[in-house]
């Protein structure tokens, strides 16, 4: 057979690399939801076809985002996730509402400053809950689920049945006198990663994260506001010379939950516009 004419083999190649970006018909569960990243992870996840089970802690939140996005794709689960229990109900919800899950992106994150010289001040606890071991939770149960569901189905040997997707920030590496607690937490969440993907390579699940530099996130839009010369200290350190879009962060998570990443586990991907190639982190990172 003789060589196909230059502009079909290009116009097959790029059928065959939209089709391995697609999410659609896959369910997805995306935590810290209500608002910032992980709602624009579930704005876009939606609009690329996905089932999305939004999940935060602010129920009339979640609600209203919900109305808003008017898709019977979007449904939505409040409560606390630092609960067992409630770990055990989300999932039972999100396989009540579309049958599997396919797909967790833990965006839910929270920072706070912390002082390590004084104990009543130090988030390091409430840091290290919730954004490590809740993670670490729910990812543990999902992947539990995935790998039960995937032996019911008789999933073809080789393919991959699960993508987790962890948010998590170039804090992780880097140094803030004010972000010990969030710095450590970062890091712990990156080791996680490694650590998981080793652990759930051979039940096929990937596990991997993307580190973000400054995002204009819930948290970065109110510091903005506080704070007239961040926006200049921000962009001057960052060689592309601007702040992301939380949607350039959701459409990473999208490449990292599809077929076009099926041979990457174990990943931090850093999303920061070159920062962390120059910038000591004098700055706050959200």
């Amino acid at each position: 057979m003789g060589n196909l004419p230059y502009s079909n083999t290009i116009e097959s190649q790029d059928n065959a690399h939209f089709m391995s970006f697609s999410i659609e018909g896959k369910t997805a569960i995306i935590t810290g939801a209500a608002n910032g990243i992980g709602l624009a992870v579930a704005k876009h996840f939606i609009e690329q076809g996905a089932n999305v089970m939004l999940t935060d802690m602010d129920e009339d939140k979640l609600e209203a985002e919900c109305n808003a996005i008017g898709s019977d794709r979007a449904h939505f689960f409040a409560g606390d996730l630092r609960q067992r229990l409630t770990i055990a109900n989300l999932q039972s919800a999100t396989i009540s509402s579309f049958d599997s899950i396919d797909i967790l992106v833990n965006a839910s994150r929270q920072v706070l400053p912390s002082n390590p010289l004084d104990a009543k001040e130090d988030s390091f606890e409430a840091l290290f809950q919730q954004n490590v071991l809740t993670n670490l939770r729910l990812t543990q149960s999902v992947a539990r689920l995935m790998i039960k569901s995937a032996k019911n189905n008789g999933d073809a040997l080789g393919n991959t049945i699960g993508s987790i997707v962890n948010l998590s920030s170039i804090a992780s590496d880097r140094t803030h006198p004010n972000l010990l607690a969030y710095s450590v937490s970062c890091a712990a969440l990156n080791q996680m990663t490694r650590s998981l993907a080793v652990s759930l390579a051979k039940d096929r699940i990937r596990v991997n994260a993307i580190a973000i530099g400054s995002v204009m996130s819930a948290n970065l839009q109110q510091a903005l506001r506080s704070d007239d010369d961040l926006h200049d200290q921000i962009t001057d350190v960052t060689p592309l010379g601007r702040i992301a879009e939380a949607k350039e962060v959701a459409e990473v998570a999208q490449f990292l939950a599809t077929d076009s990443s099926s041979f990457i586990t174990g990943q931090v991907l850093n999303v920061d516009g070159g920062r962390t190639l120059i910038d000591p982190l004098h700055t706050a990172v959200h």
